[in-house]
């Protein structure tokens, strides 16, 4: 018997692939929703796949008819994607949307947006709970946006249950911009020396897809209003991210540790990279949710490595992924200057 019917919006993206998996093995009749209408080869043959692009007005109303048990978003950025939700709430009996742990501000104010900044990088406690203070709605950024999205899609109240996950640093296959290609390239092309910068002690907690995924499927079945964090069960150093990758390629790096920021350029800093660690508290939900990890860090990264090392096969690293150089720019794998660097490095020395 079915559990009832739920649409997934994004259902090709990263999470979304992984999430109508977990849906459809739980007994929900699922609809994956994406622009190119497009299914994953692992999905049950009974997901409907369908196109739609919910910017167009009035897409998402026309393709949800009669409506759903359950809307899961994994695309909503900001007011307008809010709103789109909420003026459905007649037809969709809960939500599940994902935002982002971007929305977070320390009590000095400082915050993702902030870190290029002198003393810019934010210092929230460990771990962060979901009452730590959010920066302003807005459209300036992804994290204001982030945050006029969540507090216009609360507004809805009992009208539509809404669960919001605001989400760690998502890793897995299909990523768009795996922060593991900043590791995996530089083994594949057979560097055999790294630089990290703030000693290697940088903490930005990762959230794996499939983890992403059993977070949705549990708020799927217990409709409610709240905000979670969602994360995996530990969060590595970028010493001990760097360390695992080595072992699942098989290869020994040599790791030259800086304190404090890069000491020349970019040369030292990663995907993962900040003065202070971003620890999620997932203690909420747990409480809420009964939320329990089905994968830790280092057992998923070798699914990880080879999807991107797959993807290398072949093509440019910017080719490949377009969207990291778009991100960190082409400093990310700038080896002249890191070579130039460590030689000065080992002639201090002698």
């Amino acid at each position: 018997m079915s559990r009832g019917h739920v649409w997934v919006l994004g259902a090709t993206g990263q999470i979304g692939r992984a999430t109508v998996r977990a849906l459809a093995a739980d007994g929900w009749e699922v609809t994956a929703a994406s622009r190119g209408g497009g299914r994953d080869a692992t999905w049950d043959a009974g997901v409907r796949a369908v196109a739609l692009d919910r910017d167009e007005e009035g897409t998402l109303g026309r393709a949800l008819g009669d409506g759903c048990d359950v809307l899961v978003d994994m695309v909503a950025f900001d007011g307008a994607h809010a709103r789109q939700v909420t003026g459905l709430a007649g037809r969709i009996g809960s939500a599940v949307v994902v935002s982002s742990g971007a929305v977070y501000e320390d009590t000095r104010g400082r915050s993702f947006d902030t870190q290029a900044e002198p003393d810019g990088f934010p210092r929230y406690p460990v771990p962060l709970p979901e009452t730590c203070g959010t920066v302003a709605p807005g459209d300036a950024t992804y994290g204001t946006r982030k945050v006029l999205m969540e507090r216009e899609t609360l507004a809805a109240g009992e009208a539509l249950p809404v669960t919001l996950l605001r989400a760690g640093a998502v890793h897995g296959p299909y990523c768009r911009t795996p922060r593991e290609l900043y590791f995996v390239k530089r083994l594949l092309d057979g560097r055999r020396r790294r630089v990290l910068a703030y000693g290697g002690e940088s903490r930005f907690h990762p959230l794996h897809v499939s983890n992403a995924a059993e977070l949705i499927r549990l708020a799927a079945g217990k409709p409610g209003s709240r905000v979670l964090n969602a994360a995996d069960p530990e969060a590595p150093t970028v010493a001990e991210i760097a360390s695992a990758i080595d072992g699942v390629l098989g290869r020994e790096t040599e790791t030259v540790l800086v304190d404090g920021p890069a000491p020349e350029g970019h040369v030292g800093e990663t995907p993962w990279s900040g003065a202070h660690p971003v620890v999620y508290d997932m203690t909420a939900a747990g409480e809420r949710l009964g939320y329990r990890p089905v994968t830790g860090y280092a057992e998923s990264l070798p699914e990880t490595v080879e999807w991107i090392a797959d993807e290398l096969a072949g093509r440019d690293w910017r080719e490949a992924f377009p969207k990291m150089l778009k991100n960190y720019g082409e400093g990310l794998f700038d080896y002249a200057a890191e070579d130039a660097w460590l030689t000065a490095y080992d002639r201090g020395r002698r």
